[in-house]
């Protein structure tokens, strides 16, 4: 009898536990250690954007100074999703304490990836990417100086250098197929 007293108690009060109802959203429901790495390398740019532009979550840093202090782009190539995204990861991360040498380098990959995702739809598609190897680059010689360790230094700033010289090229080869226009 004891025993049938002992389950029936557990049975009202594992019915009378609160749940998740199909209105909790799963960010509200997930960490926001797991929110972020969601937003940042499961979704596409375009899904990003939209959950940017809602501030979904609201618990989130959403802040970000666009492509500021990036090397100039001075055929608009369309790089400001990509340096919201990047910005996003950075902030957060620091914000949860996990800016590491490891996180900074996942980050600034993603931001290259989503650079040359935001390269498809422009004609000159190798000045496009040449450039967004030079952000990619620029962002791993000057951003995040607090991660918990940096690369080589020496490396980096090669790695940078030769980016800007394919990209030069890249301008060139598209100009002299008259994707970009000649810029005095």
């Amino acid at each position: 009898m004891k025993f049938h007293a002992a389950v029936l108690a557990l049975a009202s009060v594992a019915i009378a536990a609160p749940v998740a109802d199909a209105t909790t959203s799963i960010a509200e429901r997930q960490s926001s250690n797991a929110v972020t790495d969601q937003l940042l390398f499961s979704l596409t740019l375009p899904q990003f954007t939209a959950r940017r532009n809602k501030k979904d979550p609201a618990t989130l840093d959403w802040s970000s100074d666009g492509c500021t202090s990036s090397p100039d782009n001075p055929f608009g190539f369309p790089f400001l999703p990509g340096c919201h995204r990047h910005d996003f990861g950075y902030q957060n991360y620091r914000a949860q304490a996990r800016f590491t040498k490891a996180a900074k380098a996942k980050i600034d990959l993603n931001f290259k990836t989503d650079l040359y995702y935001q390269c498809q739809g422009v004609s000159a598609k190798g000045a496009c990417q040449a450039l967004a190897d030079v952000y990619y680059e620029a962002v791993r010689r000057f951003g995040g100086g607090d991660a918990t360790k940096r690369e080589e230094q020496e490396e980096v700033d090669r790695a940078y250098e030769e980016a800007v010289a394919r990209y030069e090229k890249a301008v060139k080869e598209a100009q002299e197929e008259g994707l970009l226009p000649v810029l005095d």
